[in-house]
């Protein structure tokens, strides 16, 4: 059974935790700002030295204490069902393959030809540096 630590076991994560061994953490990502990205996503976190003085484990400038604290809870194995932070992101648009026919019906037809003739005429724009809407 995977260890598991809450940000208020920091202590004691920072005293089982060991150098070169990878720990896990869960990002939470706003909908608003990336709607077609994963709510949630894991992060990987390998600490390579210690602290001088207190001699926790630290990767960089964040130390054992700090990131169970701070993004916490900690985990021992890849939270499942979750992708790397660090892995691609799912695919939303873009080629589809090769084999790949999209065929657009009459709506999608009317609808493209509405927008383009929309469109912005560039004789009928205002001038550049123009204050008025």
């Amino acid at each position: 059974m995977p260890k598991t630590w809450s940000p208020g076991q920091a202590k004691k994560f920072a005293k089982e935790a060991r150098l070169n061994t990878r720990y896990y953490t869960v990002n939470k990502h706003a909908r608003n700002l990336g709607p077609y990205e994963d709510t949630h996503t894991y992060s990987e976190h390998v600490f390579d030295a210690r602290r001088p003085i207190t001699g926790t484990p630290c990767s960089g400038s964040v130390d054992a204490v700090t990131l169970c604290q701070r993004f916490g809870p900690v985990y021992e194995q890849p939270p499942a069902g979750l992708r790397n932070l660090d892995g691609p992101a799912p695919q939303v648009a873009g080629p589809l393959g090769g084999n790949y026919e999209g065929v657009l019906d009459e709506a999608e037809l009317r609808g493209l030809e509405k927008h383009a003739a929309q469109g912005s005429d560039p004789r009928k724009r205002r001038p550049l540096g123009s204050w008025r809407v």
